[in-house]
Formats: structure tokens, C-alpha cells, sequence
């Protein structure tokens, strides 16, 4: 059997195959169809201090070659994941990594501290997406002092390997890793959803009751994995590739481009074995060539 086990920022994996949050729930939803324990971590919704309702319906519309979400990062809060969701996840022989997200730096850090000494979490998923309230809105992702503030304040309280999840939605996605790598981030993932938007022409209303929405699938492959590979050329820290990820072949593309592992997103709900068929796929791969160690792929693209 080949190696696949990698490192991120610490924390050992047994395989590259990631959860992408927000598309796996709490991880229970997906147990009646595949074996949690198979996979290299389980990534969960994110999480606020508070529970959040999310945006009203409609919120999710398929597009081409993907889909729109406007969600609005529904979740349980901060304590009801604690004390519902971690018991089952305790059970499972997989990494737990917990995304949070916050309106202000102060709720990324008591975030983050609440979740430190909770048995079971592994590492934590710092979405800096996420609007800054006390900046206008502004997302703590598009601006280097903003994010660097909010992963410093993340670090300080915690001893968890932090990975900073990216924005697309930005200038220079390469300044943006270098800046949160500099201010004690363990690892990256990129991207998040790029700010789309769909019209009815009927009704000549958007689509989606938030007007704009988040694109993920298929359609955004090409640009996540363009935005990895930059990255990867400024950071020394492992960067987790993200989007459209739908089969083994668009796996071996961020892996060759030099991600050390994967988040699978949209593909969970196509086909909730997605995941499963992707890692049976990888090793395919490595099997067929003699690839003995998945590091014999991971950035070995030519140029």
C-alpha cells in the first residue's frame, strides 16, 4: 500500500482527503454512507459563539458547472457543538478540525479558547471570509492587517495547529497567505467561494433572497488551483488546496501544483461517497505508476 500520510502544521494525517466545512455538516450526517474513520480529517460547519439562523430561502441555487450558496453560516454555536456534536465525533478514529468564524477579532479569540481544551478537536479552521463588523463589513480576509490581527489573537489563546482558510475575493491571494504566515498561521486553505450572483429572468429577481451568493464546483477548479500554486511559491507552510474537487484526477492537479492535501466541498452533494471514491482513486493512481509515497507527487509540477 503506498504512504499517503501527510503533515499539516503538525498534525499528522493518515491520507491528504479533507472534509471542506460547511458541505459535511458535524460528520454524523454522513456516516450511514461511508466510513467516517477512512478519511484524513473531517472538517465541520463552521462555528460562531452564538447560533446563527443564517439567511432566509431561497439560498442555494445551482449554477453552471456548480452552484451558489447564500447560507449565511448557519450553525448550533460554539457550546451546542461542545456538548451535542463532540460526543459522536470522540468516537471516530479521524481528526476532528472545527472552523470558526467571527463579526470582530475578540470572537475569533474566545472562540478559539473555548475549543482549545475541548477532547476531540484536533485543530482549528480560521475562516477569515467572514464581513468585520467594526471595519464596515469588510471582510478580515482582504486586508493583510486585519487578517493578521485576528490569527494573532487565535494563536495567542490556543495550541492547536491553526490553518487559515483563504478568500479568492481578493487583489493578491499571495500577500493575503504571506501575511497570516507571518503572524504564526501552521497552515492554509484557499479557497472559499467566489461572490457570485443568478437571475430569474422571469420574474427579473435574483435567485437567491441574499441577491449574491458564494460559487463553488466545478466551475472554480482552474482558479483555486492557480491561487494554490501561487501560494505555494510564497509560503513555506503546507497549503491545503480547495474547489470544484470532484474526482482522483482533479486531486492529482492540486497535489502536483503542491498542495499537501484536499478539501472536498460541492462533490459531498453529488454524491455523499464522494470522498471515499476520490482517496480509492488517489491510490489507484500511485498503485498503477509504483508511487510508493504520496511526497513523490506533492509539488512536482514542471514548468
Amino acid at each position: 500500500m503506498p504512504d499517503l500520510s501527510v503533515d499539516i502544521g503538525g498534525l499528522k494525517l493518515k491520507n491528504p482527503i479533507m472534509t471542506a466545512s460547511g458541505t459535511f455538516g458535524y460528520g454524523e450526517e454522513y456516516a450511514p454512507f461511508i466510513n467516517l474513520n477512512d478519511l484524513g480529517a473531517i472538517i465541520v460547519k463552521g462555528l460562531s459563539l452564538k447560533p446563527r439562523m443564517g439567511n432566509p430561502p431561497p439560498r442555494i441555487i445551482e449554477t453552471a458547472s456548480g452552484m451558489l450558496n447564500a447560507i449565511g453560516l448557519q450553525n448550533v454555536g460554539v457550546q451546542a457543538f461542545i456538548e451535542k456534536k463532540m460526543p459522536y465525533l470522540r468516537t471516530l478514529e479521524v481528526p476532528v478540525i472545527a472552523n470558526i468564524l467571527g463579526e470582530d477579532p475578540e470572537e475569533y479569540q474566545r472562540i478559539a479558547e473555548r475549543l482549545t481544551p475541548v477532547p476531540g478537536v484536533a485543530a482549528l479552521e480560521v475562516n477569515i471570509s467572514c464581513p468585520n463588523v467594526s471595519k464596515g463589513g469588510i471582510a478580515f480576509g482582504a486586508n493583510p492587517e486585519s487578517a493578521i490581527d485576528v490569527v494573532r489573537r487565535v494563536k495567542s489563546v490556543t495550541d492547536l495547529p491553526v490553518i487559515v482558510k483563504l478568500s479568492p475575493n481578493v487583489t493578491d491571494i499571495a500577500m493575503i497567505a504571506e501575511a497570516v504566515e507571518s503572524a504564526g498561521a501552521d497552515a492554509l486553505s484557499l479557497i472559499n467561494t467566489i461572490t457570485g450572483m443568478s437571475v430569474d429572468i422571469d420574474k427579473r429577481i435574483p435567485h437567491l433572497k441574499n441577491i449574491t451568493g458564494g460559487l463553488s464546483g466545478p466551475a472554480i477548479k482552474p482558479i483555486a488551483l492557480r491561487m494554490v500554486w501561487q501560494v505555494v511559491n510564497r509560503v513555506k507552510i503546507p497549503v491545503i488546496g480547495v474547489g470544484g474537487i470532484m474526482d482522483a484526477s482533479d486531486t492529482l492537479e492540486f497535489l502536483i501544483v503542491g498542495a499537501t492535501a484536499v478539501q472536498i466541498g460541492t462533490a459531498n452533494f453529488i454524491n455523499p461517497q464522494s470522498t471515499i471514491h476520490i482517496l480509492n482513486g488517489l491510490l489507484a493512481y500511485m498503485e498503477k505508476r509504483h508511487i510508493r509515497d504520496i511526497h513523490e507527487l506533492i509539488g512536482t509540477l514542471k514548468c
